[in-house]
């Protein structure tokens, strides 16, 4: 492995990294700011909540910001953190300047383990940085329990 393909790797985690705080802090601006301005971002869903498809920077921006609205509920939520904690990292460099990453996640939210899946990613660099061309997110589990997203 050379120098540069351990700095496209350790880029490429450090901005699946930054997708991670932005959205656990809820901003919608800097979560978009991983995407390339064409990105896609798309969740087929998984019971009860239901999937979504978002192209393009400006979408994910407006659509993450309405998150940000939907997640205070008329009723009293016991959400009151959301931590989601990535594991297992395989990036793979398909090309000077393209890369697919296939990332473990796992929310914490106030009763513990709250759901659990994948990140499949496809990444272009654009520049000096890794964006995020393509995710896909999976959830492989969900606590019965979960409250993320509330669902009141």
């Amino acid at each position: 492995m050379t120098v540069d393909e351990l700095l496209a790797r350790e880029t490429i985690r450090h901005m699946i990294a930054s997708y991670n705080v932005a959205g656990d802090s809820r901003q919608p601006e800097k979560l978009a700011a991983t995407f390339t301005e064409d990105g896609i971002y798309e969740f087929p869903g998984f019971g009860p909540v239901p999937g979504f498809h978002f192209e393009g920077r400006q979408a994910i921006e407006q659509a993450s910001a309405g998150w940000r609205k939907a997640e205070q509920p008329a009723s009293p939520s016991k959400l009151s953190f959301v931590r989601h904690n990535i594991t297992t990292c395989r990036i793979e460099l398909t090309g000077p300047d393209s890369a697919t990453a296939r990332t473990y996640w796992m929310v914490i939210t106030d009763i513990g383990p709250d759901h659990s899946g994948t990140y499949n990613d496809i990444f272009r660099k654009v520049g000096d940085q890794w964006l995020i061309a393509h995710r896909k997110i999976r959830v492989d589990w969900r606590s019965p329990d979960s409250l993320f997203p509330p669902l009141d």
